[in-house]
């Protein structure tokens, strides 16, 4: 697994802001009778939870959702190779046309 929760603990203060504290655990199921991922993430410590679809774009891997509170969601998994990836994470402004960039990850698998 290229994500490892087990380093988050380590790399947060002692009393983050509940709306930055974001950590989790993500579930991708292929859903063959649409040839897409349907994703759950949840994030016990915001009490946060995203459900998407994923799909192939290209080269990129994008998931998309919205939010319960009604706000869409974008995640763009890119620059795919076999020991990293980037990933991006945006939400729909209300104007409805800008998308607000809410996380920027480089992720590299250890050796």
């Amino acid at each position: 697994d290229l994500l490892d929760d087990r380093l988050a603990p380590r790399q947060r203060d002692a009393a983050p802001d509940r709306a930055a504290n974001m950590f989790g655990t993500t579930l991708r199921v292929w859903d063959s009778s649409i040839q897409a991922w349907r994703i759950t993430w949840i994030n016990p410590a915001g009490d946060h939870r995203e459900e998407q679809i994923g799909r192939w774009s290209g080269k990129n891997v994008v998931q998309e959702g919205v939010r319960a509170d009604g706000t869409p969601t974008r995640w763009m998994f890119s620059e795919i190779r076999p020991d990293s990836f980037h990933w991006t994470g945006e939400a729909l402004n209300p104007d409805g046309h800008t998308w607000t960039l809410e996380g920027d990850f480089r992720v590299t698998k250890r050796r």
